[in-house]
């Protein structure tokens, strides 16, 4: 059963098998230092472990909703191939609490569910899943023929004195694991009394310290002290990869993966619509009300969707408690009883019953807290929270059942692609600034909790209906304790602030965007530095919501971009690599098999090779010493050729290469090394694993010749037929724009960006200049920041170039910028992407520009280079 990632989710593990194939080659600090974290804005030094220095120790971020355990599911083949070179590792899979280890152990064992099937998948049905509690029931052959999975809480480990904990305890029945260990291993504990003192301990810990396990942590910033980091050290991991939504100040962070990539990937439902109430009562209404239409819209959706309200009561001893919540929705709503489940820590009505069954009844579920932990139903659309908004993790957790999107798929009804929350402004004052700072501490962006945040002030100042409820975009009204009557604003910023005299000072009513400029002159205008802060975050959260409302992309504007395309055989088709080779054929048999000893060689301390590590393609050699799992080459290992050509043909597979011509090809490889080299067979067992990435690099080196070469004909040669053309083309899609994070919105507001929130640009530099310059032009329509391996490409011979900004111009052509810094202006690189960017424009029928922006003495501003190109 294969069950297909989203682009990010496989984004995310690329990045992971590259950092950790890097890591076993040159070690993990220079890997993590010379790998590109990818969406990783400011990435910090490499902080080791302390006692496992060499120790792969990295971060994966993903937003609620991300699906981080079925990555982490993922990893475990990934860490095995790429670090571990282990055909079936042991793992330690440590949870924040118990009732997520439960949940884990069950989506891990359950076949059909994905994250089973990943495991059985990556080993062919050999793999072992245990809860800590069992470990005495893992044999030895277990671990020799099975990847084997401990799940565990970190508490299991975590504790200053080990005395009495059964992990750390000496265990007759885990005598067979040690049977075979020298009395004299190192970093095993020993028996401290009694006849067997200095003994080796028979431990649950012992055993994972003697073989090294892989340890994945869910939820990692729960885990920072420094007993969490001994644990580590106790188990003596061999690799460790962390997921979470909020990462610690000093993670490795990897790969990031933003909200907004999720909601590009159909993964979750943004934006919320958030609604204040004078009163809890009303509160609980209108999500009744909410869940109502929905349930109306959702009846004509393909899909079955049952929509569901999270009510969040507050505990014992509160004003709204669920007892209270329970019997105003019986008696004063006439909800059937059957209709509500109430979930806290006494009080389990879900359990056993199944939410996304057809004749389940449940509408409305009643918690406190109880749902914080791994519950998981896409159907809930409604957050209701009559609680204080100072039990903040409660929200968070709550709030996040509320977003992920069901059957993770775009709904044909907009209504029903958003999340909805009710509050009372009686326990969220301020509920917009409360809401944003929830989203945040679960792994939003800044300025994307800004964006995604629709408030719906469906009460005006007097009690009375909003006349401005539904309309786009809402106005944003805050009040101060001063008179700010006099305050001259900018005539620019007339239209779109408001200043009222009230009783107690000033109203001041935002409808449009205001400059920054006005902001700040408005909020150094006050005596008050609380009103200052207010001032300045509404403004900015205002004007956030503003563009997300007015953007050209939000508002249904098409924007595509004209791909490059060549003629063949007289049909019309997309210039990228895989069609070049698809085009011309390719052959691997055409190419030497022979691995060379410049390739791979063994040596007195282990074995060397080449391995591509660099962008631009150089070969650079590197030794890799001898594993500690491996014995002398000379031990027999039971292998036969015929058995490692099979295993380094699965090892090597390419999904654009048959099965026999794959075979054949690491047949002949493997014969060359074997009897023209004269390696011992079983020294290429044992060093497989390095065999099998030397043989994926030599096919990819000859992949990419063959590219090279139907690339040169197929676009430069002397019979190419060039069109750039709009029957291929890129579309800039209303959610298409999956950025990983986001301009901060100053100092310029842009004014022409297609999509709400500008992606991955810095605030300072050549690159914001030049966003500036195109923001400014009065030949441009709207622009994007392009996106780097998710936007709008031009092939080049081994890869594919993503220009820096795509812009539409006011008379419909489409103009492409690629900015150079001096330095790298005049580079191979840069030439190469000058010349298909001109080929790309050439072709283009005048339909199409394209500039290469350099700033440099002697040379034109890059107003000024962008006004001259476009005419």
């Amino acid at each position: 059963m294969t069950f297909a990632l989203k682009k990010y989710q496989t984004a995310t593990l690329d990045v992971l098998r590259d950092y950790l194939e890097a890591a076993r080659l040159i070690g993990a600090k220079p890997a993590f230092d010379a790998l590109e974290k990818i969406g990783v804005r400011a990435p910090r030094p490499y902080r080791s472990l302390d006692g496992l220095e060499t120790v792969p120790y990295v971060c994966l971020r993903l937003p609620t909703g991300g699906g981080k355990t079925l990555l982490s599911a993922h990893t475990v083949k990934i860490a095995a191939d790429a670090y571990l070179e282990r055909e079936f590792p042991i793992v330690l899979w440590l949870t924040p609490t118990n009732t997520i280890r439960a949940q884990t152990l069950e989506t891990l064992k359950r076949p059909g569910h994905p994250n089973y099937e990943v495991l059985r998948d990556a080993f062919d049905g050999r793999i072992r899943v245990f809860d800590i509690a069992d470990f005495v029931q893992i044999t030895p052959a277990d671990l020799q023929s099975h990847a084997c999975v401990v799940v565990a809480t970190i508490q299991t480990l975590r504790v200053g004195n080990t005395d009495g904990r059964k992990v750390y305890a000496h265990n007759e029945n885990l005598e067979p694991h040690f049977s075979a260990v020298s009395r004299n291993a190192p970093g095993l504990e020993r028996i401290e009394e009694g006849d067997r003192k200095g003994e080796i301990k028979f431990s649950f810990r012992n055993l994972l310290a003697l073989h090294r396990p892989l340890v994945i942590v869910d939820e990692a910033h729960n885990n920072t002290s420094p007993l969490s980091y001994e644990v580590l050290q106790r188990v003596n991991a061999a690799c460790v990869v962390e997921f979470t939504a909020t990462p610690a100040s000093d993670s490795n962070v990897l790969h990031n993966v933003s909200a907004t990539e999720l909601k590009a990937e159909e993964m979750i439902k943004l934006p919320i619509r958030l609604t204040e109430h004078r009163s809890w009562e009303e509160a609980v209404r209108d999500s009744i009300f909410t869940r109502q239409r929905l349930h109306d819209i959702a009846a004509k959706d393909a899909s079955y969707i049952r929509p569901i309200v999270l009510f969040q009561a507050e505990k014992k001893g509160g004003e709204i408690t669920k007892e209270i919540l329970l019997a105003y929705l019986v008696e004063q709503e006439n909800i059937d009883r059957d209709k509500i489940a109430v979930v806290t820590g006494d009080q389990k009505e879900l359990d056993g019953i199944n939410l996304f069954a057809p004749d389940c009844p449940i509408d409305f579920v009643i918690t406190i807290e109880a749902l914080k932990e791994g519950w998981d139903c896409s159907f809930a659309y409604v957050f209701c929270s009559v609680a204080s908004v100072k039990s903040t993790k409660d929200v968070e957790q709550i709030l996040g059942r509320v977003l992920r999107m069901p059957y993770a798929k775009k709904r044909a009804d907009g209504e029903l692609n958003r999340a909805y929350a009710h509050v009372s402004r009686n326990t969220w004052p301020n509920a917009v600034a409360q809401l944003h700072d929830r989203l945040v501490d679960m792994g939003f962006e800044d300025s994307e909790a800004d964006a995604f945040i629709e408030n719906d002030p469906r009460l005006d100042l007097q009690g009375g209906e909003n006349p401005q409820y539904g309309a786009a975009p809402p106005s944003t009204i805050l009040e101060v304790n001063e008179d700010l009557t006099a305050f001259d604003l900018a005539p620019e910023d007339r239209a779109a602030v408001t200043i009222e005299r009230t009783e107690d000072g000033s109203r001041i009513i935002f409808t449009g965007e205001v400059s920054p400029e006005t902001v700040t002159r408005l909020a150094a205008s006050t005596r008050s530095a609380e009103a200052r802060a207010k001032i300045v975050s509404e403004a900015k959260r205002h004007s956030t919501i503003w563009r997300a409302h007015v953007a050209p992309a939000q508002r249904g504007v098409p924007f595509r971009a004209p791909q490059l395309c060549f003629r063949f055989d007289g049909a019309l088709e997309l210039a990228d690599r895989e069609t070049f080779l698809d085009v011309r054929g390719w052959n691997l048999l055409d190419y030497a098999p022979e691995v060379t000893e410049t390739e791979f060689r063994l040596s007195d301390s282990g074995v060397q090779w080449e391995i591509d590590l660099s962008a631009a393609g150089k070969l650079t050699e590197r030794a890799v010493g001898r594993a500690e799992q491996y014995d002398l080459d000379l031990v027999d290992t039971g292998w036969t050729e015929s058995q490692l050509v099979s295993w380094l043909e699965r090892k090597a597979r390419q999904p654009d290469i048959t099965q026999p011509v794959l075979l054949e090809f690491v047949r002949r490889a493997v014969a060359s090394l074997v009897r023209t080299r004269a390696l011992p067979e079983t020294a290429l067992v044992r060093w497989r694993f390095i065999l099998a990435k030397v043989l994926t690099q030599k096919i990819g080196l000859y992949r990419a010749e063959a590219s090279k070469a139907s690339y040169q004909q197929c676009l430069f040669g002397p019979e190419a037929a060039v069109e750039t053309s709009f029957e291929y083309s890129f579309d800039f899609g209303r959610d298409g724009y999956p950025s990983r994070w986001n301009y901060a919105g100053y100092p310029h507001l842009f004014q022409k960006h297609f999509y709400p929130l500008v992606g991955e640009l810095d605030n300072k530099g050549e690159e914001f200049e030049c966003a500036k310059a195109l923001d400014l032009s009065g030949k441009v329509k709207h622009w994007v920041r392009n996106l780097e391996r998710r936007g709008f490409s031009l092939p080049l011979a081994r890869n594919n170039f993503y220009p820096d900004f795509v812009a539409e111009l006011t008379d419909g052509r489409t103009f492409v910028v690629e900015h150079k810094g001096k330095v790298y202006a005049t580079n191979d690189d840069s030439a190469e992407k000058r010349n298909v960017g001109e080929l790309w424009e050439r072709s283009s029928g005048g339909k199409a520009l394209f500039l290469m922006t350099v700033v440099e003495r002697g040379r034109p501003g890059l107003s000024e280079q962008i006004g001259a190109k476009i005419g």
